[in-house]
């Protein structure tokens, strides 16, 4: 085979390797007891029936995440959530329209939503936000002007249920923080799979925000991300895996789950400073305080 055809045949060979290794799920990570996934999606992770969801959360309590927040991007998806909440008691929910779906919210959608998010195993109203990200981009996506119309609406939602408030922020932190200081911010306040410069971190954290960190904390182009972890006083964290996305280095792009989450932890022990124990022991207190919900 000539030398061209050998190299052909490498690069050939070489691409196979890496998608076949993007879809291969990460290997187990070790233990790490006494964590909560502040933020995943069980049903695109197959989490489908009964059965399959329990299996999901089988494998995260075998590595030490032993209850998760499954949470709603549109309406079918918070029926979903909920019923997902009933199946098994290791798994709450968090029900609200993302902002790519704001257009959905009317009269109908909106009792529906209330009568959800009084369940008692809706421990959250979320995702709610803003994205300017996929104005634009996508026909599907709702326009800043009605995604703002409908934030505001599950805003007072979240206060008038007394439910934390889970927030999607793309792009969009000016305006999303004003948006909250004009209508006045719940007791609290989730910034779900945080994005922000240390500068947006700080803001967070003067009105008393929760920040959650998903797997991007650990990825090597996300400095600024690392600067917030550390600079976040020890009550307000969370982790997340925001599962199936968002996989932690070194397993970037292949499949997420909520076993995945001690690889985030980890990552966020070692930017402030602390064993991976007591890491793990805050972010799932903090989870449970945030969530109101019990120990396993």
């Amino acid at each position: 085979m000539s030398d061209a055809l050998t190299d052909e045949a490498e690069t050939l060979s070489n691409k196979a390797a890496k998608k076949r290794r993007r879809r291969e799920p990460p290997p187990d990570p070790a233990p790490l007891p006494g964590l909560v996934d502040a933020h995943t999606h069980l049903a695109a992770c197959g989490g489908r029936d009964a059965g399959s969801v329990r299996a999901i959360l089988d494998h995260a309590q075998a590595v030490g995440v032993d209850q998760v927040v499954t949470v709603a991007d549109d309406m079918v998806d918070a029926r979903w959530a909920v019923v997902a909440a009933e199946w098994d008691d290791r798994v709450y929910a968090a029900v609200a329209l993302h902002p790519m779906h704001a257009g959905d919210l009317n009269d109908e959608t909106a009792a529906e939503l209330e009568q959800m998010v009084r369940h008692p195993r809706v421990v959250a109203v979320g995702e709610t936000g803003l994205d300017y990200y996929w104005p634009g981009k996508s026909d599907d996506c709702a326009s800043p002007e009605v995604q703002h119309e409908t934030f505001r609406w599950h805003i007072d939602l979240a206060k008038r249920v007394g439910k934390p408030l889970m927030i999607h922020n793309r792009e969009a932190d000016r305006d999303l923080l004003d948006v909250l200081a004009a209508e006045g911010a719940p007791d609290t306040v989730i910034m779900h799979c945080f994005s922000g410069d240390r500068n947006v971190a700080r803001e967070c954290v003067d009105r008393g925000f929760m920040l959650s960190f998903a797997g991007t904390v650990s990825f090597a182009n996300a400095e600024e991300l690392r600067v917030a972890a550390e600079l976040v006083p020890d009550e307000l964290i969370l982790v997340e895996t925001d599962a199936p996305f968002l996989t932690p280095h070194p397993y970037r792009g292949q499949p997420n789950q909520s076993y995945c989450l001690p690889y985030t932890a980890r990552a966020i022990a070692e930017v402030r400073g602390v064993s991976e124990e007591e890491m793990a022991r805050l972010l799932g207190a903090n989870a449970r305080r945030a969530y109101n919900i019990p120990l396993p």
